[in-house]
């Protein structure tokens, strides 16, 4: 394996976020600490506990997701589409390295700004409200492993995206209202029956529901589900940016 191809890429996208601080950074932690404000501090006191969590900490775990998968789309799919755009992408891919490479350096570049936006927000939260975190390691493990699943997700959108706005597609009009509706804001099991079991079809229910599991020990899913589902996810990606190696669509156009 070409390392040195890897820590390139990584380092140039990385480069890029260091640029960009007030966009890549500061804007995620801001907007998200809004919602810290407005349901955490200024609504969440006069809700009640669910499962005995108080409001405000009960949706920490699902608005850090909520900014997650929405980072990790957009890092990667900005990072693979701007050589296309650009026009670069050929010498990328004229490169003495292989796709695996390629993949391990943009993805691996979008998953860690997620990861530092993750965690500067799980920071942040602590002046709102007051939570603890009962499996820290699971935490970081989901953490990483929905960062890097939705990064590799990001890589394919930026692959098939012939424009800027099909950037902003799938995840305005898909993964945001998945995450709003996954159990962001509440407890699947506050829902009539009929609409717990459709809303078992929503896959961010997995995800939200074991992260919220590593904080406070309680879930809508089985621990197992969520990290079998997650998985699963990855590993159609996996296959998916394989086939788009293999028959080059749309790296060339």
């Amino acid at each position: 394996m070409n390392l040195h191809g890897v820590k390139a890429i990584y380092l140039f996208e990385m480069a890029r976020t260091w640029r960009t601080l007030l966009q890549s950074i500061a804007s995620p932690v801001i907007s998200t600490s809004l919602y810290f404000v407005v349901f955490g501090s200024a609504i969440g006191s006069r809700m009640v506990e669910i499962d005995g969590i108080s409001y405000g900490a009960f949706i920490i775990p699902g608005l850090i997701m909520l900014m997650l998968l929405n980072e990790s789309i957009s890092n990667a799919s900005f990072g693979i589409y701007m050589p296309k755009f650009t026009g670069t992408i050929y010498e990328v891919l004229s490169a003495p390295i292989s796709p695996l490479e390629i993949v391990l350096g943009y993805v691996g570049a979008a998953a860690s700004k997620s990861i530092i936006l993750g965690l500067l927000i799980l920071a942040t939260s602590r002046l709102f409200v007051d939570f603890s975190i009962a499996h820290p390691f699971a935490m970081v493990g989901f953490l990483m492993l929905t960062a890097v699943t939705f990064s590799l997700f990001g890589f394919i959108i930026g692959v098939w995206a012939d424009g800027f706005e099909k950037l902003q597609i799938i995840p305005m009009m898909i993964v945001t209202p998945l995450t709003f509706l996954g159990g962001t804001f509440y407890s699947v099991n506050m829902l009539p029956p009929l609409w717990q079991t459709v809303t078992l079809f929503n896959p961010v229910v997995y995800l939200v529901s074991g992260f919220r599991w590593s904080f406070y020990g309680v879930a809508d899913v089985h621990l197992a589900v969520s990290l079998g589902m997650t998985l699963l996810f990855m590993l159609l990606c996996v296959g998916l940016i394989t086939w788009i190696f293999k028959t080059g669509y749309r790296l060339r156009t």
